[in-house]
């Protein structure tokens, strides 16, 4: 199936920034006392816990905003893909995913200070019948993998040189799981911690996790990601007031507590590069 490019569905939608008004303030989310983010449908970035939206990324939102004096935070659940349209479309003040901040991405989104890194996972069928440990082994061996629609994954492929017939497509986790559980594909990839997720949630004999994984390495840089939360274009004093309560809560140790009730290091949230570098802004 062929590749489809993250901002493939944001087509058209530049021209809704504007139509949604005035810039979002710190004062009036203060004086409403709620503000309304939108969270990927990704454990352990962001998922429904009984009617309770909750994750790494959305607990990191809940705590940020909370320090700024923003008590009630509505956390909803939608589709990655529908993150940032329904940012522009003035659905949400801010979404967030542990989206990779990449150069692209920064010429359609405004992004937030990064909260926390994270690597690469993959999964095989039982056994590892092709002897499958890195995303190069996929290439190399012309084996067939289910990437989520959208994904930094994909990117990854295309720079590894993949045929793109070996790619499939899947709208969520739990498809990337169920094409490789029914043997369709030979692997499914996505990050680490969503990998670890996922596979505990599958509960089957039918796939496994690859011993002595390595996460990709492209123009020789080892593929690390890092996320942080999305706002629109004019909403740089509500980004600048979020940027100052993150790093407040970073240096307290809380974003470390909160990302690790979630699977990750609390190194993860130890990050030495800034938004602006990843954007390509500075050299």
């Amino acid at each position: 199936m062929k590749k489809l490019g993250f901002f493939a569905a944001l087509a058209g939608t530049t021209a809704m920034i504007a139509a949604c008004g005035s810039a979002t303030t710190v004062d009036s989310l203060q004086d409403d006392g709620v503000v309304q983010v939108g969270v990927a449908n990704e454990e352990p970035y962001g998922y429904l816990d009984g009617e309770t939206a909750t994750g790494a990324s959305a607990e990191v939102a809940r705590a940020v905003f909370q320090n700024m004096g923003i008590e009630e935070v509505e956390a909803t659940v939608t589709e990655f893909g529908n993150l940032i349209p329904s940012l522009n479309a003035g659905n949400y003040d801010v979404v967030t995913a542990g989206m990779d901040v990449q150069p692209e991405r920064c010429e359609n989104a405004a992004f937030g200070d990064v909260e926390y890194s994270y690597g690469e996972g993959m999964a095989v069928q039982a056994g590892n019948p092709m002897d499958l440990h890195s995303y190069e082994d996929i290439v190399e061996q012309d084996a067939s993998v289910s990437v989520m629609a959208g994904a930094n994954q994909l990117d990854m492929f295309e720079a590894l040189g993949i045929d793109e017939d070996n790619i499939q497509l899947a709208d969520d986790i739990p498809g990337n799981i169920a094409a490789l559980e029914s043997g369709d594909v030979d692997a499914t990839v996505m990050t680490g911690a969503t990998m670890n997720a996922a596979y505990e949630n599958a509960d089957t004999d039918a796939i496994e996790l690859p011993e002595d994984f390595t996460d990709p390495v492209i123009d020789g840089e080892e593929q690390v990601a890092y996320g942080a939360a999305v706002f629109r274009e004019d909403d740089d004093e509500l980004r600048e007031a979020y940027n100052e309560s993150l790093q407040e809560l970073r240096e307290s140790g809380e974003i470390a507590e909160i990302i690790e009730e979630f699977g990750f290091d609390p190194e993860n949230a130890e990050v030495d590069v800034t938004t602006e570098e990843l954007c390509g802004e500075e050299a």
